[in-house]
């Protein structure tokens, strides 16, 4: 989205969104409109892209130097250093011309490597009404802020951070066998081995995915039911997430 108060100064701001939410996001940012020269509309005119880990932080930036009027913006990520830079160009330029030496790939590399590093992201990953954003480890991504408010749910998000009890977690997990696809049901079940809920799964493709996850089972051998056959899964804790304060 493109969000102006002038045509003259034209101050904006860029919302990344989920395309399935696109007429959804308009909606609910027009009813705060209220009597202000604000418009809201997306950019059609631009594309993103995702510039993951491979390219050194410096290479990027002289590379943004030299192609300067085809990259409108090249930004580090705001989640975390592991899913690298988001990259904004106009319509039709050319991606490698801006970062010489990368590669394209497709958006199924994108969404492998963010399910290997436990990244939720769009509605699916954190369906609305649903996912709570300390379960979600938005605390963890800079997309919760506990200094500034006010939001829907901010005292009840704001108290569970500071008495520092979170029970469950989307959590990166691993299949033992590839996923089958579109055969997965939304919100599946996962179990432990004695068939205890130990959480739900939420979305994945091949043998990678993301579950919300009670953190006392992440070390038990788990598994979802496919079709009633028992597909055994593994889950861990990423690297990039905060290390506890040693005591």
């Amino acid at each position: 989205f493109r969000l102006h108060e002038s045509p003259e100064e034209e101050p904006h701001i860029l919302l990344e969104c989920d395309s399935g939410v696109l007429d959804a996001i308009q909606k609910h940012l027009k009813l705060y409109k209220i009597r202000r020269k604000v418009n809201i509309a997306p950019c059609l005119d631009l594309s993103l892209w995702a510039v993951v880990p491979g390219e050194r932080a410096g290479d990027i930036a002289n590379s943004l130097a030299k192609c300067a009027d085809q990259a409108l913006i090249l930004t580090p990520d705001p989640r975390t250093e592991v899913m690298g830079w988001r990259l904004i160009t106009k319509k039709g330029a050319n991606p490698l011309e801006i970062i010489p030496g990368s590669c394209i790939g497709n958006v199924q590399d994108y969404h492998r490597h963010r399910y290997k590093q436990g990244i939720p992201e769009g509605v699916k990953d954190l369906p609305p009404g649903v996912a709570l954003p300390l379960e979600s480890n938005l605390a963890y991504m800079n997309g919760i802020s506990f200094t500034k408010g006010c939001y829907i749910g901010q005292e009840l998000t704001a108290r569970t951070h500071h008495v520092g009890v979170i029970r469950k977690r989307l959590l990166p997990v691993h299949f033992s066998a590839p996923l089958p696809k579109d055969s997965i049901p939304e919100g599946a079940e996962i179990l432990t081995e004695s068939g205890k809920s130990a959480g739900k799964f939420r979305a994945g493709g091949g043998e990678l995915g993301i579950a919300l996850l009670r953190l006392a089972n992440v070390n038990e051998p788990l598994y979802l039911n496919i079709a009633g056959d028992k597909v055994k899964l593994t889950a861990n804790i990423p690297e990039w997430w905060p290390k506890p304060a040693s005591k």
